[in-house]
């Protein structure tokens, strides 16, 4: 009995069970992989800005949308788009698009946090999203990256990137690039485009009412494509056009 107890005191306690190792770094990677896959999309994005600040982007993430749906009814649909650099781009209708679209442009940081939150208690009352808040930055974030679908998500990611191009780019970077890929109607994209589709003539040579009608559109610009002469757009053009003067360009 004595030699059992001594055996018993001086035996090697038997080494706990390790984890497998496997587990904890399939744990791991389940954790961190959509982390990682977030920040590699984000970094994406970040160099594409950085490029766009010395080249042009020749397509946008709303172009390409735009264009397949068109060449599902025609497989040769083209898209009408020309790019023009800010200086020929008449200061009428950079004027109207900062009146009608971005008052605060000149101002901000690529988020208007007042007309955000406006926009949010719109949307609680109606019980749906109908409308954003978008800033021309924003705009912009949208139609270089995004769908147009309207969720909370997409605004987030429309958020992040605003500040990204708010980051690296000149507010005259910023509105050279918006109104050269902005959505002017159906399968017309930037203003040299816009003001060939619509007037006949060029983007630089646009006249204040012609401009202010322009910018009137860009929020429904397919449904004024196809009806040009509403009331409702005659009196915003008016009205546009009233405020135009007080628009500070960059």
């Amino acid at each position: 009995m004595l030699d059992a107890l001594k055996a018993a005191a001086t035996a090697k306690p038997k080494p706990k069970s390790k984890a497998k190792p496997g587990g904890r770094r399939w744990l791991k990677w389940l954790v961190l992989g959509p982390l990682l896959a977030v920040l590699l999309v984000q970094l994406y994005f970040f160099l594409m800005v950085c490029w766009w600040t010395q080249f042009n982007p020749s397509s946008t993430s709303m172009m390409r949308q735009q264009l397949s749906a068109l060449r599902e009814q025609n497989p040769n649909a083209k898209l009408e788009q020309a790019w023009v650099p800010y200086n020929r781009i008449s200061n009428h209708l950079k004027r109207a698009v900062i009146a009608s679209e971005d008052g605060n442009f000149l101002e901000h940081d690529g988020v208007d946090w007042d007309a955000l939150e406006r926009a949010y208690e719109r949307n609680n009352k109606r019980h749906k999203v109908v409308g954003g808040g978008s800033t021309i930055t924003q705009q912009l974030a949208k139609n270089l990256f995004l769908s147009g679908s309207r969720n909370y998500l997409r605004k987030g990611q429309e958020l992040v990137i605003a500040y990204m191009l708010e980051a690296v780019m000149s507010k005259q970077r910023i509105l050279e690039i918006y109104l050269n890929v902005v959505e002017f109607g159906r399968g017309v994209f930037g203003a040299e485009a816009a003001a060939r589709h619509y007037y006949r003539t060029a983007a630089a040579n646009l006249t204040p009412s012609q401009a202010a009608r322009l910018a009137v559109m860009l929020p429904n610009p397919r449904y004024y494509d196809r009806h040009r002469d509403t009331n409702y757009l005659a009196r915003r053009t008016a009205i546009i056009q009233r405020r135009m003067n007080a628009a500070e360009l960059p």
